[in-house]
């Protein structure tokens, strides 16, 4: 699918690039000092409305934008908690010198198909603690009466996601104990991969030459040992895929959150099972594909 970008992204965009790797290693968590614990199972049910498989096309929840304080702006489905739902949460870092604006598309794609996405106001997400802020503050909006939130969002559920800078913020967030999941998109050097707990799917752009993958994605994966992790390289993707409404990463995020978020069985053979079974090792958009032994352990679809 083409994606046409507005200028005002694309020159946002130019800008991120300048120092995309420059940020933070010096604010990355630092090395485990214990073996993480064994991966989560993925949700138990799939309760939120079926979208079929066509992940990449708009959810079917209308979508509310709306501030958490300064440090965090929140896209989430306008009608929180239909026959008692509660909402699997996304934490969004963005990459150098970029906002959530920046990403507006993809943000409010995840929350059309039923999340809510806390996105951290910052373009020095690289701690981590920028995104985990947005996971507090809906922690203690669902504990208040009043709230809109209020018993409606599924802190069980959480999951930990960005671009560049913020992918590398997305890996030393997902050492924290509410993580389940980590979606490093494009990442910088930040954080500490034997420390994530829970699965991650890793992506990189094929002609990205900020964050090259070989070079900086790859190694990545391969550090993964102690969970599940796929690696997807987009095919003709450059760094810039994701500024707007994700490109080509669009579609396979939003099956992996529906799979480990929401239990969404439709989204398993995406990722999982035997590799002719597999949609993502199949597919011609996907230049490189890889899953290390704990994701070819992940049962496929009966």
């Amino acid at each position: 699918m083409t994606t046409t970008r507005r200028p005002l992204l694309r020159a946002a965009a130019t800008i991120l690039a300048a120092l995309t790797l420059v940020a933070a290693t010096a604010t990355s968590v630092g090395a485990a000092t214990s073996r993480p614990t064994a991966a989560k199972a993925p949700a138990a049910t799939a309760a939120f409305p079926s979208v079929g498989t066509n992940w990449d096309r708009p959810g079917p929840y209308a979508v509310t934008v709306e501030a958490a304080g300064s440090a965090t702006t929140v896209y989430r489905p306008t009608a929180l908690g239909q026959g008692g739902l509660r909402h699997p949460v996304i934490l969004w870092g963005n990459g150098t010198f970029a906002w959530p604006a920046i990403y507006d598309g993809l943000l409010r794609h995840w929350a059309s198909h039923g999340f809510i996405v806390a996105a951290a106001n910052t373009s020095w997400a690289g701690s981590g603690q920028e995104m985990l802020a947005g996971a507090s503050w809906l922690a203690t909006q669902n504990e208040r009466s009043g709230s809109v939130y209020f018993h409606r969002v599924d802190l069980d559920h959480m999951a930990a996601t960005g671009h560049s800078q913020g992918g590398g913020g997305a890996i030393a967030a997902g050492a924290d104990p509410r993580i389940d999941t980590t979606v490093p998109i494009q990442p910088g050097p930040q954080g500490t991969i034997s420390r994530l707990h829970g699965p991650m799917l890793i992506l990189g752009g094929q002609t990205d030459s900020i964050v090259v993958p070989w070079l900086l994605v790859i190694p990545r994966y391969e550090g993964a040992d102690q969970i599940p992790a796929v690696y997807g390289e987009l095919a003709g993707a450059n760094h810039f895929e994701t500024v707007g409404d994700g490109g080509g990463f669009r579609g396979m995020t939003t099956a992996w959150f529906r799979f480990w978020l929401m239990g969404d069985e439709q989204a398993r053979a995406e990722f999982f099972g035997p590799e002719a079974a597999c949609r993502i090792c199949q597919s011609d958009a996907w230049s490189d594909v890889r899953r290390n032994t704990r994701a070819l352990a992940v049962l496929g679809t009966a």
